[in-house]
C-alpha cells in the first residue's frame, strides 16, 4: 500500500498532469502558440518555436511562466482566447474521477493546489466539472508565489492549517515535489504518465503512480 489513508488528514492535489491530461498544455505551448505566433509574424512555425523556446525557458519555475496575462502581453496574443479555441483537448486522466469520488466519501480534507492562472483554472473546471470534489481550490496566483517557492507552502499552511505529517501531496512536477519535501510535507507522490500521448516517465526520488487506481487501496 502506497499510502496508509488512516494517517492522512489532508490531500493536496495538483491539476495539470496529475488530475488532467498534460497533453492539452503540452500541445498548447509547444504547437498551438508557436503556430499562432508564426502566423502573426509571417514566419515558419519552426522559426517561431526557436524564438519562443528561450523565452519560455527563462520563465520556468517563476509565477510568470504560469501567468496568461504575462504571456498575452509578452507575445501580443490573447492566450486565454487561444486556450478556449482548443479546449476540446482538455481531458481528465484515467480513474481520477473514481478516486475523487472515493475521497469525497472519506474524512480527508481535499484541496486543489495548482500553479494554473485563474483563467485557465476556470476554463478547466468548466470543462471537467471537478470543482465539486474539493473543499478549497488554491491557485498560486492568489498567493503570489509558485509552488516551487517555499513562500507558497508557508502561506498555504497559514491559510489551511494542515499538519505536514498527515498531509499527502500528489503532483507530476518534480520541482514542486522537491519544494514540498524541503518544506516538510511527509507524504509525496509523483505521476509517471502525466501526458497520455507520451511514454511513462521513470521517477526515482518519489513513489509514483501511473493512474489513481494504485491509490484507491484502503481508501
Amino acid at each position: 500500500m502506497m499510502i496508509d489513508w488512516e494517517k492522512i488528514d489532508t490531500v493536496l492535489l495538483d491539476m495539470d498532469g496529475t488530475l488532467l491530461d498534460l497533453n492539452f498544455d503540452n500541445h498548447f505551448w509547444h504547437e498551438f502558440v508557436p503556430l499562432k505566433y508564426a502566423e502573426q509574424h509571417n514566419i515558419s512555425v519552426e522559426s517561431a518555436k526557436m524564438q519562443l523556446r528561450p523565452q519560455f525557458k527563462s520563465m520556468e519555475g517563476k509565477l510568470e511562466w504560469y501567468c496568461l496575462d504575462y504571456w498575452s502581453e509578452a507575445l501580443n496574443l490573447n492566450i486565454t482566447e487561444l486556450k478556449v479555441e482548443i479546449s476540446g483537448l482538455i481531458a481528465i486522466l484515467p480513474h481520477v474521477t473514481e478516486f475523487l469520488e472515493k475521497l469525497q466519501q472519506s474524512s480527508q480534507k481535499v484541496i486543489l493546489v495548482t500553479n494554473a492562472h485563474r483563467d485557465s483554472l476556470d476554463l478547466k473546471m468548466e470543462k471537467t466539472c471537478l470543482q465539486q470534489f474539493f473543499h478549497h481550490i488554491i491557485s498560486s496566483h492568489d498567493i503570489g508565489f509558485p509552488k516551487e517557492n517555499q513562500q507558497f507552502w508557508n502561506q498555504l499552511q497559514r491559510q489551511q492549517s494542515f499538519d505536514k505529517n498527515t498531509t499527502v501531496l500528489i503532483d507530476d512536477s518534480l520541482a514542486v515535489l522537491n519544494s514540498a519535501q524541503l518544506f516538510g510535507i511527509k507524504h509525496l507522490i509523483s505521476v509517471s504518465k502525466p501526458d497520455t500521448q507520451q511514454p511513462i516517465r521513470t521517477i526515482l526520488n518519489y513513489p509514483a503512480i501511473e493512474d489513481f487506481r494504485e491509490l484507491m487501496v484502503g481508501l
